[in-house]
């Protein structure tokens, strides 16, 4: 697996202060997308045990809330294989930091309904038990709204994986209504 960035101190990718990881490789393709360079899954540095190590070792202060996966696209297969183990570690050493994941592919139809059912596959159901938070769905650029919290479209939407796993039913993240203050 490739990377296109590792940010250090991310305020805009979920809430509080994040490490936020670009990994390469996306085929959705969206309209305007903002890292379209991330596409080719060739794109940037491979993603080695050291880089693994310095995010773990960069999740450690107080400050920092928590970790994002972003793109490209962190549920193509060949991304999947690679984040699987690296966020059940990072979830194993930080247990109470939120992992908050951006995808292009939908939560309950292509994740649960694809993936996980027709497929079975391993990888996606271990990123699923380490996930807390999936923003889902395609960037839409005649939806675009800057007035959204950690989205870039209305069709997307911020879901709390471990509550709708739970429920069987698709959670809306209730921190959409509350102030960050």
């Amino acid at each position: 697996m490739k990377y296109a960035k590792i940010k250090k101190c991310d305020v805009a990718n979920g809430p509080g202060v994040r490490v936020s990881l670009f990994v390469s490789g996306c085929n959705h393709h969206c309209k305007n997308c903002f890292n379209r360079e991330a596409w080719d899954f060739n794109y940037g540095n491979d993603f080695t045990q050291k880089e693994q190590d310095e995010i773990i070792q960069d999740l450690k202060p107080e400050y920092i809330d928590g970790l994002s996966l972003l793109g490209g696209e962190p549920f193509e297969r060949e991304n999947q294989e690679g984040l699987a183990p690296f966020i059940k570690k990072v979830k194993e050493t930080y247990p109470n930091k939120k992992i908050w994941c951006y995808t292009g592919f939908t939560f309950d139809k292509q994740i649960l309904q694809e993936m996980v059912e027709t497929e079975n596959r391993e990888s996606t159901k271990e990123m699923l038990q380490n996930i807390d938070y999936i923003v889902d769905g395609r960037f839409v650029e005649e939806l675009k709204d800057p007035k959204l919290r950690f989205r870039g479209s209305s069709n997307q939407r911020i879901i709390d994986v471990k509550r709708s796993l739970e429920q069987n039913q698709i959670v809306i993240w209730d921190g959409l209504n509350k102030d960050l203050g």
